[in-house]
This record gives C-alpha cells, structure tokens and sequence, in this order.
C-alpha cells in the first residue's frame, strides 16, 4: 500500500535499533506522508544516551518516561495510550510501531479493529503474534541502504556533488524498488514526491539542474530514461543495477 495520507510512527527505543531509524522512516515514506514521528524511552538511561543526536537529525518527537519502580520499563505503557488518543483523533489512516517487543500485540489488534492499516517494524526474532495482528510486517534486517560509491565524473556541478548526491541516489534506488510497473520503469513524477516526503529539502538546484529529470539524465550509466506511450506520455526511469552497467552513456528513448 503506498497511497497513504497521515501515517503516525510510534517508536519503543528499548525495543530497537537506533542505526536503523533513518532508513526505517525511508521505507515507510514509500507508503505515504508520515505526519507523526515519536520515539518513546527513559532518555537517563545509559543504553539511550546514543538517540539524542538522531532524533534531533530526523526530527523525532522524544517523549520522555521515567521508570517508576526498579527494574520495571513503562515506556510500552505510556506508547499504548497515546498510540490509542491518536486513534481516537480520527486524523491518521495508518500507524506504525517500531518494536520487537509482543507486549504490542493488544494495540495492533486494536489499531485494526478500527480499521486503520497497521505497520509493524522489528527484528526477525518479534513473536508471530505481534507479526499477524498487523497488515503489514517489516523486518530490520531487510532493511538497509547501501551507498554506492560515486563516479570521478558526471555531467552535475561539482558544487552539487559536493553535497549528498549519494543519499539522492539512494532514494531513487528506493522509489525505483517501491512504484516500479511490470516492466521495471518507475515513474519520475512519483520518485520526486517520495524523496520530498523523505528529504524535505531536496531541491535540484542544489545538484545544478532544475528537474529531477535532468537529474537523472546526467549519469546515463546509473539510469534509463524513457517515455512511456502507455501512461499517456509519462516520463519514467529505470535503475541500472551495477552488474548491468556497460560504463556507455545511453540516450533517453522510448518505452513502447
């Protein structure tokens, strides 16, 4: 499903890898507009200490919780009811909960009761309960993002290269993996709107081009640009995957 409008994330930090948040809100921003980012923990504890600097980066809501007896965690607690208050706003369509921890199982249950679509994010060792009360299940370790090394020379300024071209590339990579048709082109309308919806300050200006078009074309050896007749004239592309790349530039053509 990636037509999604208001999707809230709540995240158990006891409960998961902080090395994977970045790409973990990537690969549910291909599902939609993630409108609520909160990550749920006793940011005193030792353990926490490392979350600071990014949730500040991916501008993460902390909520803070004490835990009020000695060896007993609340945070679950405190996830569940204001997992529930956002429920009962009516805003959200879908929801997503960042644990491997089965306690959840009870709110997804709920949470689709309800008859908003349910994300669950968590290691492969999460008990199959809290894997089937949700719609949808996300292993960790599935996912990652693998930063290509660059090429010595492109066509883009080096001003832009200078910047985090590799992160843009990455994200391409994504929307390629995420909207492409049964002929592997993805459209390049819907990847400009997800790498917004992941990186609100991508501007093509910033990589010396004014369309994510031109983006594209400038390094023929990583993408194919086509033409599609079969979406009423549509611009499209598709990724190159490194095995398959001859090293030639290719010339934007048709696709029948």
């Amino acid at each position: 499903m990636n037509n999604l409008q208001k999707i809230a994330v709540v995240i158990d930090a006891d409960n998961t890898q902080i090395s994977k948040i970045a790409d973990v809100l990537r690969e549910i921003s291909t599902r939609g507009r993630i409108v609520v980012k909160r990550a749920y923990g006793n940011w005193r504890k030792d353990s926490l200490k490392n979350w600071e600097v990014e949730i500040k980066r991916l501008a993460i809501k902390a909520e803070q919780q004490f835990d009020y007896v000695t060896g007993k965690n609340a945070t679950d607690m405190a996830l569940v009811i204001d997992t529930i208050e956002l429920l009962y706003s009516n805003i959200y369509d879908a929801f997503v909960i960042v644990s491997s921890d089965s306690d959840y199982t009870p709110l997804a249950i709920k949470l689709h009761e309800s008859g908003v679509y349910v994300m669950g994010v968590g290691e492969k060792k999460t008990p199959e309960s809290f894997r089937n009360a949700c719609d949808e299940f996300l292993f960790l370790e599935n996912i990652s993002t693998v930063v290509e090394e660059e090429l010595p020379t492109s066509p883009v300024s080096d001003a832009g290269e200078k910047n985090d071209i590799a992160s843009i590339h990455n994200l391409l990579k994504k929307a390629w993996e995420a909207f492409q048709d049964e002929d592997g082109y993805t459209n390049v309308s819907n990847a400009g709107n997800y790498i917004k919806r992941t990186k609100p300050d991508f501007d093509c200006r910033t990589y010396g081009v004014t369309k994510l078009s031109e983006l594209l074309r400038a390094y023929p050896d990583k993408y194919e640009v086509a033409w599609s007749k079969k979406y009423s004239e549509t611009l499209m592309y598709k990724y190159i995957e490194p095995e398959k790349r001859a090293g030639k530039y290719k010339k934007t053509s048709t696709k029948r």
